[in-house]
């Protein structure tokens, strides 16, 4: 696989707490530059990032991140400003402690209630996989899918662990046939994103794919 295809289906990512404009201006430079499907950013950065890029590029943010638990109205509050902002996706987390609990119906619920805050944008739920047992992450697809959002995404990239293969392999057997999959944490080389992609992920959370474009450019093989 060509490494372009690679990156049009990379989400390039900065959420640090310490960034400043300059890196989030930085990763949307480079976002156009190597056509990412997308940067995701802070939410407070959305508004300034969408006036700079304009339609060359789409902004993804995210909401009630990292941990989940915020309220659903303040969720839908969050995605709807965000969107209002110039925000083409939105990425949330679910309610963790609410999986635990086996509360799939009020999951549901909020999926579907966030979706229709985001106005028709994209909306990718993150489950944080590295939390849940098997059966919770099957369950977890079943309200994603049932919600109708667009993707079911794996990780913050703030907890325990990221993204792996047998995830991804897990929810491809197990989401509907509309609903995407992004995964997301600990996205290393090209030759593990390539395997996230067979497996059945369009989308992957990483910023590691471009500076390796960046280094392929240096060395004059890309």
């Amino acid at each position: 696989m060509e490494i372009s295809e690679i990156l049009a289906k990379c989400d390039h990512t900065l959420l640090a707490q310490t960034a400043t404009w300059n890196d989030i201006k930085a990763i949307c430079d480079d976002g156009m530059k190597y056509k990412t499907a997308s940067v995701c950013i802070p939410a407070s950065f959305v508004k300034q990032a969408k006036e700079y890029v304009g339609e060359k590029l789409a902004i993804c943010t995210v909401i009630g991140f990292p941990n989940g638990y915020a309220t659903t109205a303040s969720k839908c509050f969050m995605a709807s400003d965000a969107v209002d902002n110039g925000a083409d996706e939105v990425d949330m987390v679910i309610n963790i402690g609410w999986a635990k609990e086996g509360k799939w119906e009020a999951i549901t619920q909020e999926i579907a209630a966030i979706k229709a805050a985001c106005k028709g944008k994209l909306l990718k739920v993150i489950i944080e996989t590295c939390l849940l047992t098997d059966e919770e992450k099957i369950a977890l697809c079943g309200c994603v899918t049932n919600a109708k959002a667009d993707y079911i995404k794996t990780s913050t990239g703030f907890s325990k662990a990221g993204a792996t293969f047998e995830d991804v392999a897990l929810f491809a057997k197990h989401i509907g046939k509309d609903v995407k999959i992004k995964a997301a944490g600990g996205i290393s080389s090209l030759e593990d994103a390539e395997k996230f992609i067979q497996l059945g992920a369009s989308r992957l959370g990483t910023s590691r794919i471009v500076k390796i474009a960046k280094g392929l450019e240096n060395d004059g093989s890309y």
